[in-house]
C-alpha cells in the first residue's frame, strides 16, 4: 500500500498547451461544418502574426527565441483570438489583435505568468469597441463558398457582396430586440427567429458549443483545469437567466439560449480558467467565474454589446489578487482568522 505524500510528475507549459489546443478541435470541426473553411485562414493569420509577435518581443527582451516560441502559449491566445472573431474579418483585423494582444496585454507586463489580464480578451474588447460594424459580419450558416469568404477576408469583395452572405448572430437578434420600442413583443420574435433551425441556440451554434463543452471536459478529466470556473460561471449563468426567464420569458431569453450561443461554452472552458489572470483558490475560482457568469448576463441583457464575455472576464480579472487574498486557505499549522488549524 502506498503512502503519503505523494509527489505528482510537473506538467510542462507546452504538454499543457498542446492539450488546451486539442481539445478546441471538436468546436472547430463543428464551425467548419456548420459556417466554413474560413475559420482556418483565421487560425493560421492569427497563429503566425502570435508567433512573429512573440519572437519580436523576445529579441527585444534578451529572452530565448526557442524555449519561449514553442511552448504554446502564443499559440493558444491566437486561436482563442480567432475563434472569437468573425471568420470573415478582415485579415488585418485579426492580425493587429493578436499582435496588440501579445504586445501589449503580455509582454508589456512581464510576459507569460505576469500578465494580469487575459490577453485574447483584451484583444476581443480593444477590436470590438473600435471597430463594432467589422466585428457584427458573422458568416450565415450552411454558407460554404470558400472562394466568397477568402475575398471577405483579403478585402476584394465589396460591402454590399460581403453583407450578402452575412446573417445577425442569436445574440444580435436578441440584443436588437431588447433595445427597440416594441421590446416584449419584438424579443419573443428574435428568440424564435434567431433559432430557426437550431434546438434553441440557433443553427450551427448549439453544435460549435457542444463541441467545445467536449473538449472542456476532456481537458477537466486529463486534469489540465479543474471543475470548478465551468462550474461555476455555467450554474451562474444558467440561473440568472433562468430566474428572469420564469418571470417573463417574452422579455427574457432561457437559460440554454445563453449556455449554447455566443462564447458562452469557449468562455466556461477555455478563457475563464485562465490560470495566470484568474483566482487560484478552490474557492476563489468559484467566486471569479460565478461573477463572470453574472456580468455576462448582465451586460447581454441590458448592455449595448451582443456578447459580455469579454468585457466580464476583463472585469473580474481586476478583482482576482482580491479574491485569492480573501479565500486564501491558511498555511498548515497556523490559524486562520476565525481560529481554526487545517
Amino acid at each position: 500500500m502506498n503512502n503519503s505524500p505523494f509527489f505528482l510528475k510537473p506538467t510542462s507549459v507546452q504538454s499543457v498547451m498542446l492539450r488546451v489546443m486539442a481539445a478546441l478541435i471538436p468546436g472547430i470541426a463543428a464551425y467548419v461544418w456548420f459556417f466554413g473553411a474560413a475559420i482556418l485562414v483565421q487560425l493560421a493569420l492569427a497563429s503566425v502574426a502570435a508567433l512573429a509577435a512573440e519572437a519580436l518581443m523576445l529579441s527585444l527582451r534578451g529572452k530565448p527565441l526557442t524555449l519561449f516560441l514553442t511552448d504554446g502559449s502564443a499559440l493558444v491566445t491566437a486561436w482563442l483570438i480567432a475563434l472569437t472573431f468573425p471568420s470573415i474579418a478582415p485579415w488585418w483585423l485579426t492580425v493587429f489583435a493578436t499582435v496588440a494582444a501579445i504586445v501589449i496585454a503580455k509582454h508589456l507586463y512581464g510576459g507569460l505568468g505576469q500578465n494580469p489580464f487575459n490577453p485574447a480578451m483584451v484583444a476581443f474588447a480593444l477590436m470590438i469597441v473600435a471597430y463594432p460594424q467589422l466585428m457584427s459580419q458573422w458568416p450565415a450558416a450552411g454558407n460554404h463558398e470558400f472562394a466568397a469568404q477568402l475575398q471577405a477576408i483579403f478585402g476584394t469583395r465589396t460591402i454590399d457582396a460581403i453583407d450578402a452572405m452575412t446573417m445577425a448572430t442569436p445574440l444580435d437578434a436578441l440584443r436588437t430586440a431588447l433595445h427597440s420600442a416594441e421590446a416584449k413583443t419584438t424579443v419573443a420574435g428574435a428568440l424564435q427567429s434567431s433559432t430557426a433551425s437550431g434546438q434553441f441556440g440557433g443553427k450551427g451554434w448549439e453544435w460549435v458549443g457542444v463541441g467545445y463543452l467536449l473538449g472542456g471536459l476532456w481537458l477537466i478529466q486529463q486534469r489540465i483545469i479543474t471543475w470548478h470556473m465551468p462550474a461555476a460561471f455555467i450554474a451562474a449563468l444558467f440561473v440568472l437567466a433562468g430566474l428572469f426567464s420564469l418571470v417573463d420569458s417574452t422579455q427574457f431569453a432561457g437559460p440554454m439560449f445563453h449556455l449554447f450561443t455566443g462564447g458562452a461554452m469557449l468562455g466556461a472552458f477555455f478563457i475563464v480558467t485562465d490560470p495566470v489572470s484568474g483566482a487560484t483558490t478552490p474557492r476563489g475560482k468559484l467566486i471569479f467565474a460565478a461573477g463572470v457568469g453574472l456580468l455576462t448576463w448582465v451586460i447581454r441583457t441590458f448592455g449595448a454589446y451582443p456578447d459580455g464575455i469579454a468585457f466580464a472576464v476583463l472585469l473580474m480579472n481586476i478583482t482576482a489578487p482580491l479574491i485569492d487574498l480573501a479565500t486564501q486557505p491558511p498555511v498548515f499549522g497556523h490559524k486562520n482568522d476565525k481560529g481554526q488549524t487545517p
